[in-house]
């Protein structure tokens, strides 16, 4: 008796904490197992009612992904044209077009000057490079190969500015822009179709009567992006397009570009069809945009120009995206919804067949929030294995629109942790108010249930 000594109330609380503890924790593995157990007693209802939440989990997932991968791809193509980057275009004035379709024999003058180039540079501050180019549309040639072309005439920068590489020899050099050497780079589908069998460095093509030596290969662009043809203002794929010296394309093909058609021809006199102007910093985009935009107006009586910022593109791709993504969410939580109206429908039924089972777990001694527990635990279990179900399917879906649609999905890892989050408290949300039923019934009318 003399050793002994009383315990601390910190210990008799930890105890005490442990006891309770463990004793929740027994009570909740045997909340599981019955559940388990009535749920396997009716296999087919569950499975359908699971079917709801696999569903809109699964769309969930695979919705956001296709969401994700389309803004992607655009947000890409904007931002190969270079955040930094304005982008001025030549297009032909409608009153120029009517009045060419009632003239058989008519030369237009319109678009960008070298002038204008010049006004941007010294009157407009932040510009640091502008990068000039000339599209001329024609056959290339290698012996009977041909490909109907894009002809860019620019200088040696321009893959550093508009975010291109060179993937096979080099992009042309300014010895060869001053001295106006007849070299091009083609792009990498037409090298396929001109030199089908044999590197196409060092090789020759034709363009009219002139032959070019081909000294580099750009890499592959599997996607338009996203620029006007300023022949006519269509969509044009940059996938056949070959790049020259400015200086030698001037020379080779004059300042009038001719069009042929059938009993008519219609010439063209444009300077330049594309100007790119880089901007000292991302910051001041929008301002210098606003001044090019004005000089022009000051310069140019028609409307003969346009004017694209990437940048502001950008911003707004990204606000289509949240949009998009808004859309899809919620046409997926309404599938959610139903799943969760299915979990109650059912929680309900069952509510209604084990009238008798609870009034004799209430008669032997269960307290109400042992009945909240047990039907709360079944309706998580039916939503939980719903969610599992539709992560996995959610996940498969994208790669399957991917390989067979060749469309750009992304699964982000937050959207199948945010939809599996979700379908629990689906089932937590929908299944309170059968169990507030089952642990608010009478003890005595539920054992008289038949």
């Amino acid at each position: 008796m003399a050793n002994w000594k009383p315990m601390s109330n910190a210990k008799i609380e930890f105890k005490t904490f442990r006891r309770d503890f463990a004793f929740s924790k027994a009570r909740l593995q045997r909340s599981v197992r019955l559940g388990v157990k009535s749920l396997w007693l009716h296999r087919l209802r569950s499975l359908l009612t699971v079917l709801g939440i696999v569903f809109g989990v699964s769309s969930v997932i695979s919705m956001l992904a296709i969401g994700e991968g389309a803004s992607f791809e655009a947000q890409e193509q904007i931002k190969n044209l270079g955040s930094q980057n304005i982008i001025l275009r030549s297009v032909k004035p409608p009153e120029e077009q009517k009045v060419s379709n009632n003239q058989q024999n008519f030369v237009l003058n319109y678009g960008l000057k070298y002038l204008d180039l010049q006004r941007i540079k010294a009157t407009i501050p932040g510009v640091t490079v502008i990068v000039p180019g000339r599209i001329v549309r024609d056959y290339v040639w290698n012996i009977t190969r041909r490909v109907d072309c894009e002809i860019l005439g620019t200088v040696p920068w321009y893959p550093a500015m508009r975010n291109q590489h060179v993937a096979i020899g080099r992009f042309f050099s300014e010895f060869e822009m001053s001295e106006k050497v007849n070299v091009c780079v083609i792009g990498a589908e037409m090298a396929v179709k001109l030199f089908p069998v044999e590197s196409p460095i060092g090789r020759d093509v034709r363009v009219g009567e002139d032959y070019y030596r081909v000294v580099g290969v750009m890499e592959r662009l599997v996607k338009n992006s996203g620029r006007n043809s300023s022949e006519g203002g269509a969509s044009a794929s940059p996938v056949n397009r070959m790049f020259m010296p400015l200086s030698a394309q001037k020379i080779r093909f004059g300042e009038t570009l001719m069009k042929r058609r059938s009993g008519s021809f219609e010439a063209e006199r444009v300077a330049l069809h594309e100007v790119t102007v880089k901007v000292e910093s991302a910051d001041q985009v929008m301002n210098v945009s606003l001044a090019v935009k004005d000089l022009l107006e000051r310069n140019h009586k028609k409307k003969d120009y346009e004017i694209v910022v990437p940048l502001e593109l950008l911003k707004r791709a990204e606000r289509t995206k949240q949009i998009f993504n808004i859309v899809l969410g919620s046409i997926a939580a309404i599938s959610l919804l139903v799943g969760g109206i299915g979990i109650m429908n059912i929680m309900l039924a069952n509510v209604t067949e084990r009238t008798r089972e609870i009034g004799i777990r209430r008669a032997l001694g269960g307290r109400r929030r042992d009945i909240i527990t047990q039907f709360l635990v079944e309706a998580v279990m039916l939503s939980g294995s719903g969610g599992l179900l539709g992560v996995i399917l959610g996940i498969t879906i994208p790669y399957g629109v991917t390989y067979f649609a060749g469309m750009e999905t992304i699964v982000t890892f937050w959207s199948p942790l945010v939809a599996f989050t979700i379908s629990g408290l689906v089932g937590v949300v929908f299944g309170l108010y059968p169990a507030f039923r089952a642990a608010s019934m009478d003890p005595v009318e539920a054992l008289r249930h038949e």
